[in-house]
This record gives C-alpha cells, sequence and structure tokens, in this order.
C-alpha cells in the first residue's frame, strides 16, 4: 500500500518500506536544530517524522523556535526552523499540501487571503524563517556536508519603499520578495563558495 506524506509543503507517496527509513528521533532532532540560531537549538520545538510518514512533535519546546527536520524520502538534507508565531501560517502551508496543493504559488495565495481575511495570523512586524541544505548530515559529529543556509524575515505588506530593499533577485545581495502581499519577505541568500 502506498500512502501520502508531507513535508516542507511538498505531498509525496511513501511505501511501507519508508519506516525503514526514518532516523531515530534524537538523530531528526539534532540535524533539525542546525538551522537555529545556535543560542536556540537547545530549547527548540522540534517537528520530524513518525514511521508512517507523518509529521509528528519530536520535542516539545520552551523558547521561540520551531524546528522542522528534514525529511528522509527526499535526497540530500534539508532543515527548516522559524518563529513560533510563524507556526500558524507555516502549518496552514502542510495542511494545504495534504489537501492535494502542491503548487507554491496557489498555496501562498490561498494563505495570503486568509491573513488579509484575518482568518490566519502573521506578525506584521517581522520574524524568521532559517534553512539549511547539505548532501547529507553527520548526527555523530553534528556536522553537514556541503552546509549551505540562508534566511527569510517576513514583513507583511512590506514594499521596497517601505524597507529600502529591492525588488529583483541578485546574488548574495538581501531583497524584498512578494512586495505589497501578505507573504513579503525578505530574503537573505549568500553567494555559494566555489569549490
Amino acid at each position: 500500500m502506498i500512502v501520502a506524506r508531507l513535508t516542507a509543503g511538498l505531498l509525496l507517496l511513501v511505501s511501507p518500506a519508508y519506516a525503514q527509513d526514518v532516523p531515530p528521533p534524537a538523530t531528526q532532532i539534532a540535524g533539525a536544530v542546525m538551522a537555529a540560531p545556535e543560542d536556540r537549538r537547545a530549547g527548540a520545538k522540534v517537528l520530524g517524522w513518525d514511521a508512517a510518514g507523518r509529521i509528528v512533535t519530536l520535542r516539545e519546546g520552551n523558547n521561540d523556535q520551531v524546528c522542522l527536520a528534514d525529511n528522509p524520502k527526499v535526497e540530500g538534507f534539508n532543515v527548516a526552523c522559524y518563529h513560533k508565531d510563524l507556526d500558524a501560517f507555516m502549518a496552514r502551508g502542510r495542511e494545504l499540501t495534504a489537501q492535494g496543493i502542491t503548487d507554491d504559488k496557489q498555496r501562498d495565495s490561498i494563505r495570503w487571503k486568509e491573513v488579509d481575511g484575518k482568518k490566519l495570523t502573521l506578525p506584521r512586524d517581522g520574524r524568521m524563517l532559517a534553512i539549511t541544505t547539505g548532501k547529507a548530515f553527520d548526527a555523530a559529529t553534528g556536522t553537514v556536508t556541503d552546509s549551505y543556509s540562508r534566511w527569510v524575515i517576513y514583513v507583511p505588506y512590506a514594499t521596497g519603499e517601505s524597507t529600502g530593499l529591492g525588488t529583483r533577485n541578485l546574488p548574495g545581495v538581501p531583497w524584498l520578495m512578494d512586495a505589497g502581499t501578505a507573504g513579503a519577505h525578505i530574503m537573505i541568500s549568500p553567494v555559494r563558495p566555489k569549490p
């Protein structure tokens, strides 16, 4: 039997062999917090994967961070941590994906309309999401092979004029994406070092 599985906005099909590929909670937690600010890793809430491929709470938190563990069925390593005030917005994205809405633009459009209509909350004064990717995570050493981090600061309805930021993606330059919308956010994507 094949079952549906959600990860970071993507709906995937998962076979029963999935359970064999799910790392233990301690490994998922160690990897997930790699995206969090170092001084907030120990207290972050961590969401990860169970044997059936569902997102579950692996560890409750006691600070402002919520981290999502790497999806064991997707090649490479990809984790994210965000401010707890973004949790309803992020959870709604996962819910829409589970409902079959897998197109990023469509999912964002729905969430932004819900923010506009005050059915979904998104803080107006800025909250951060951090993403760390790489080829693999070594839990024994706590290192990510070919690690790359980027940051997103949600600033609903911000514009280039209100922030002083450009609205075009230029390599290594912070910029404002989706300016003027409920989903406006500052993208900070450093240039990757050449091997």
